[in-house]
């Protein structure tokens, strides 16, 4: 595979060149991340797509279990997310940094078993949380069910993202997209069959779902183990070699930039499942459609996730480097990128929605009709806040290569929680719009804290977060 563009290959240019050159690189190493990130989403998307065909309570139980795992899941997301912006640094101070890029990846594996524990407990315990939070006891328990079967992805997955994060660093990305392709056959051919009962296997309904989920993780762990085992300049890294050996310092500087940022994509796909849970006290037609719209936002957002590990990356090196010039273009540059793309597919929501939400249901038969109209009212609200999204992802990912994690997790902490979820919960039950003002609490809520990372990046300057080095 052809490495993507790298810049520390030659003497930086200046001027409108520099700023040329700096686009092309960030999207050579964007496009990767962002089609690996649409082939995980399409995971998920598969699940929902083939519950749907089996009933509307396996499809809304479902999303209760699915959200319980994707808190765990995310939480993994956004602590393994500092391996990228620490190796991004040490390559940037030095070129290959052998020694302190296999310190980072191994401690990365020692994080994933630290972090599963307490995620294997909550989600053996889903039916006591999900009745706490006052779910459908029917639903509780048939989620319940598939939470006992998918929690054992968890372990595979984290020390895939643990390793998806080291390829990126290394502005590999090609290794990750390949086994993420993969991974799409792979989980529809075992929901196929472990769903429905088809070539032989035993028809498991919702759980098969569950086994499903768990035995494509440890392909895309297994897949991208072997990758990098087979690639050259991965290989020299020598990550899987006495990784059992303690590294005090490097664990605990791991999980001092990994926690703010997992708390910060865990307040906002918090908020998202409490929407979930908020739907669920609707209505089952309410559920089962704003689980089709979020699907359908959550593989537009794959885009800005994408050019925000990107730029995590791209900053991390000017960071490393001292290149306070290289800073700037590298954060503006993933920024117009996000945004201009949200702004497209705001349109293609508020304009096109029942085309979109056809793919998941039949538009025409009249049994949907309640959901899909729903799902349609929920996709216009959605589209209104594409590109505050887009910002809000990609300013995160700018500031995280600065190394700056914990006043944005705070920030973020106050537009979801304490703007955002009391919104939509008000508008919902208080002002009697319902599904649609949970939706517009989400905006609302993603809207204060693009605002406020923007302002941080801005302001950077200021308060002194570029690197000490040549302008």
């Amino acid at each position: 595979m052809p490495p993507a563009t790298d810049a520390l290959t030659a003497a930086p240019p200046s001027g409108q060149a520099a700023w040329r050159r700096e686009a092309i690189a960030t999207l050579a190493l964007s496009w990767p991340l962002i089609l690996t990130n649409v082939a995980q989403t399409s995971l998920q998307a598969t699940d929902v797509l083939m519950l749907s065909w089996l009933s509307p309570e396996a499809l809304a139980a479902g999303a209760l279990g699915s959200n319980l795992l994707f808190v765990c899941f995310i939480a993994g997301v956004g602590l393994f997310s500092a391996i990228s912006a620490m190796i991004a640094a040490e390559r940037g101070r030095k070129r290959h940094a052998v020694r302190e890029v296999r310190r980072t990846v191994r401690q990365g594996f020692w994080a994933g078993v630290v972090l599963v524990v307490p995620a294997w407990a909550m989600l053996w315990n889903a039916r006591t949380v999900l009745e706490w939070l006052g779910q459908d006891p029917v639903l509780s328990d048939m989620a319940a069910d598939y939470c006992r079967a998918v929690m054992w992805c968890l372990l595979p997955a984290y020390f895939y993202l643990t390793l998806r994060n080291f390829v990126a660093a290394l502005e590999r990305p090609l290794l990750a997209l390949a086994v993420g392709i993969l991974a799409i056959g792979v989980n529809a051919a075992l929901n196929w069959a472990l769903i429905f009962g088809n070539w032989g296997a035993p028809a498991l309904g919702l759980v098969g779902a569950g086994w499903a989920t768990t035995l494509t993780n440890v392909f895309l762990f297994g897949a991208l183990a072997l990758l990098v085992l087979a690639d050259r300049r991965a290989r020299r890294y020598r990550v899987f070699g006495r990784f059992w050996r303690s590294d005090w310092p490097r664990f605990f500087q791991l999980w001092r930039l990994g926690l703010p940022v997992a708390a910060i994509v865990l307040f906002e796909v918090t908020i998202f499942s409490a929407a979930v849970f908020l739907m669920g006290l609707i209505s089952t037609e309410a559920l089962a459609a704003h689980q089709i719209a979020i699907q359908i936002a959550s593989l537009s957002f794959m885009v800005p996730l994408g050019i925000s590990m990107a730029a995590t990356v791209r900053v991390g090196l000017a960071y490393g480097a001292g290149d306070r010039e290289a800073v700037t273009r590298a954060g503006w540059i993933a920024f117009a990128m996000g945004v201009g793309f949200m702004a497209c597919m705001a349109l293609v929501m508020i304009f096109a929605p029942r085309l979109l939400v056809s793919a998941f249901l039949d538009v025409s038969d009249p049994a949907n009709a309640t959901v899909v109209a729903l799902a349609v009212s929920y996709l216009a609200l959605a589209g209104l806040f594409q590109v505050v999204d887009g910002a809000q992802a990609v300013t995160a990912g700018m500031l995280r290569g600065l190394h700056d994690t914990r006043i944005p997790m705070f920030m973020a902490l106050t537009g979801y929680w304490l703007f955002g979820l009391p919104l939509a919960a008000g508008l919902a039950f208080w002002a009697g719009l319902e599904g649609v003002g949970i939706w517009i609490g989400l905006a609302g809520g993603l809207a204060l804290t693009a605002v406020l990372l923007v302002w941080r990046w801005v302001g950077r300057e200021r308060l002194g977060l570029l690197p000490v080095g040549r302008r």
